[in-house]
């Protein structure tokens, strides 16, 4: 008789997973039904299941590694009371069960009762100003309902469903296979384990039939792109009377005219007339509806500090967008452009060459100071050409 880690391939010191790997390949190598039913294949299989027996229980590994096949005999090793064919089934269903599930009878029991019904998916676009204040908006939703002709049993009124006498009513057929007994649907009831001999005109047997409904959905405020609402139950109807599946809704935020977003502040660019940003005062700028300073118009007095340029910003604290799950809120972000004004008219054309002559470097230090670089930039130039 053969040592058993000789057998499968393996050290004496191999862990559990390392029996397992070379049992599978071994298994699966000398299976006699791939085979074609060879005797040697079949000795060879039977002498690798009864290996792998021994050595995947510990205390029958332990007893072999002191004593060898003595240390087995009459307790898990070859002979009467010894590992055949018997006991093929548990040990492919506790190793392959990972693998090929219920086909070799091992997986977990199914049932033909009630089943719950699918979980559903809308698309929902909204306006920022909707995920600003929240909303509740109505959508038509396409879903599985029970058919209220025959309350979901899909028989015509009267009828009831019978049971399948090919499964007997278990919705499971099993049929052996070589050494195995292999279990799946039942073919004629598709694992229902009842059959509609009458079936109901509405729903054709089905016990459910697809119809739209509108459902009210709470938008809370501060939502943003991607945002998931789930409704318990909203879903399609189950079978067989089963409990419904959830709706979920996907939010997507569309692209405001106005404002963009960046977490929860809110920005926007906003136009300054020429002298408002030399001589500094007040411009309005929008705001979302909610504002603490904010009027019924959605409008808010931004200050402009003098001297302002392109592309300062002004931040207003709390202005923002709500936080979903706190209190939080985020501010309002301003960015000035200084807008130049245009089609003067020719009074207006000898105020501004007046005032241009009237400004020096003061009045225009970035282009002083830009100008001053350049002119060293030009004279570099200039050197390096007449060297």
């Amino acid at each position: 008789m053969r040592d058993y880690y000789e057998v499968l391939g393996v050290q004496r010191g191999c862990d559990e997973a390392g029996l397992k790997s070379a049992f599978r390949k071994l298994a699966m190598e000398h299976h006699p039904d791939r085979n074609g039913g060879c005797e040697d294949s079949a000795s060879r299989f039977k002498e690798i299941n009864e290996a792998y027996s021994v050595l995947s229980d510990p205390k029958k590994r332990q007893a072999y590694d002191r004593f060898g096949h003595a240390g087995v005999n009459g307790n898990g090793g070859g002979g009467p009371n010894g590992a055949g064919f018997g006991d093929v089934h548990d040990i492919f269903n506790e190793v392959f069960g990972d693998v090929f599930g219920d086909m070799f009878g091992g997986g977990r029991q199914r049932q033909s009762g009630p089943a719950r019904g699918q979980d559903l998916r809308y698309d929902l676009e909204i306006s920022l100003e909707q995920a600003y204040a929240g909303a509740e908006v109505e959508i038509k939703v396409p879903a599985a309902m029970t058919c209220e002709s025959c309350e979901g049993n899909g028989c015509k009124p009267g009828a009831s469903p019978t049971a399948c006498n090919t499964c007997g009513g278990a919705g499971r057929v099993r049929r052996s296979q070589g050494f195995f007994s292999i279990e799946s649907a039942c073919p004629r009831c598709g694992g229902s384990g009842r059959i509609i001999l009458d079936p109901c005109s509405s729903c054709h047997g089905h016990g459910q039939v697809r119809k739209e409904r509108m459902l009210e959905v709470r938008i809370p405020a501060g939502v943003d792109d991607g945002a998931r609402i789930r409704l318990a139950g909203e879903g399609d109807a189950g079978a067989r009377g089963g409990p419904r599946g959830d709706l979920y809704i996907f939010l997507s935020v569309k692209p405001h005219e106005l404002f963009e977003r960046d977490g929860l502040d809110l920005l926007c660019s906003v136009p300054v007339p020429m002298a408002i940003a030399a001589l500094g005062g007040e411009i309005e700028a929008p705001c979302l509806l909610g504002g603490e300073n904010c009027d019924g118009e959605c409008k808010i007095q931004v200050k402009v500090p003098e001297g302002a340029q392109t592309g300062r910003t002004v931040r207003l604290k709390g202005r923002g967008m709500p936080s979903l799950r706190s209190r939080e809120r985020g501010d309002l972000v301003v960015e000035l452009f200084i807008e130049t004004p245009t089609k003067l008219s020719a009074r207006q054309k000898e105020l501004m060459r007046e005032f241009a002559g009237l400004c020096g470097d003061q009045q225009h230090p970035r282009s002083a100071n830009f100008f001053s670089k350049a002119r060293s930039f030009w004279d570099d130039i200039i050197t390096g050409q007449e060297t």
